[in-house]
């Protein structure tokens, strides 16, 4: 965990079994119950206000926790019994975000962490162990360093458009060196 101008933010592992051309993906950005390496639990129902109140459009999709960098937006975020789970998409007309893609297809980057605010917590005096039962969720960002390891994105979907724009793109290039290269 770490604050910044009152924000504090947690990071978990996400895990890539695919990565497509457009940039869509989703895993859990939080696991209920899982103690993290700052020595914080999210609990059940931590997000439920909060995405009640602004909705996943509501939630900025950051890169590095930087809000000078939007990289893309969240399709889907949710509760379950499992964690908070979201699916966003990587926006190609931003460069940031294709760099992004390329460092996950890579597996460079491989951590999702929640900006938030925390309404109601718990510390345990004895095990130094913080339980938030309530946050007010900003931002979800993707990281290069997670603090929760056992949180994986699940898929990065693969875009028949992106094959498309590839097999033009070297069509194209073929078409000009044939022109130019005319016996």
């Amino acid at each position: 965990m770490s604050e910044q101008a009152g924000i504090e933010h947690k990071a978990m592992r996400f895990d890539f079994k695919s990565v497509g051309g457009d940039g869509t993906f989703e895993g859990y950005a939080s696991l209920f119950g899982a103690e993290d390496l700052g020595r914080d639990m999210v609990m059940p129902g931590a997000f439920r206000q909060s995405l009640r109140k602004r909705g996943h459009r509501g939630v900025k999709l950051l890169y590095q926790h930087d809000p000078n960098e939007p990289i893309g937006i969240w399709t889907k975020i949710s509760e379950d019994a499992r964690g908070l789970f979201v699916q966003g998409r990587l926006l190609d007309d931003v460069a940031r975000s294709r760099e992004v893609l390329s460092l996950m297809r890579a597996g460079a980057i491989d951590g999702l962490s929640i900006g938030y605010h925390v309404v109601k917590a718990e510390a345990d005096k004895k095990t130094g162990l913080r339980r938030l039962w309530q946050v007010d969720l900003w931002e979800i960002s993707v990281v290069t360093f997670p603090m929760l390891p056992q949180a994986r994105i699940s898929a990065v979907k693969n875009s028949d458009k992106s094959k498309d724009k590839t097999t033009t793109s070297v069509a194209r290039a073929f078409r000009l060196a044939s022109r130019i290269f005319k016996p």
